[in-house]
């Protein structure tokens, strides 16, 4: 079978994941935030105590990334780390008063971006484009 980038859906989900970063990254910098900390703070605003471990397998990142991550999120008083209650090896993560009042509106500007993103295309459309995203999702977190 021949490659062809406009054919191939690592090219463009890939293509389409730049442009996302692109547009969040313009929408959240006002607000004093990063893509990567966006996607850190959406794991940490569901459930805060998270180690950089389950961070790491939450977000699919190195653990290399995920450590600087954190590092400036802490630097920039989006987080604490305290002591692992269970592994004192470890560290969980909580979310400083800031980190919880930018919530609304970085998710807020998020939704823009999805809605710029997803602007003509039906409500079914869009439900299936996210159901396909996550099945993709999942099989190439089983295949890794």
């Amino acid at each position: 079978m021949d490659f062809e980038k406009d054919r191939s859906a690592g090219y463009l989900a890939n293509h389409m994941a730049r442009l996302f970063a692109i547009a969040l990254h313009k929408t959240i910098a006002p607000l004093g935030l990063a893509p990567a900390q966006f996607m850190t703070l959406l794991e940490l605003w569901t459930e805060e105590g998270l180690t950089q471990r389950d961070l790491v397998l939450r977000l699919d990142v190195e653990q290399a990334t995920m450590a600087n991550t954190l590092a400036r999120m802490e630097r920039d008083g989006l987080i604490t780390r305290k002591p692992h209650p269970e592994d004192r090896r470890s560290q969980s993560v909580w979310l400083t008063p800031r980190a919880r009042a930018l919530e609304k509106p970085a998710k807020s500007a998020a939704a823009s971006v999805n809605g710029a993103a997803l602007a003509g295309l039906s409500q079914a459309e869009r439900d299936r484009f996210l159901q396909t995203m996550a099945r993709i999702i999942a099989n190439l977190r089983k295949s890794a």
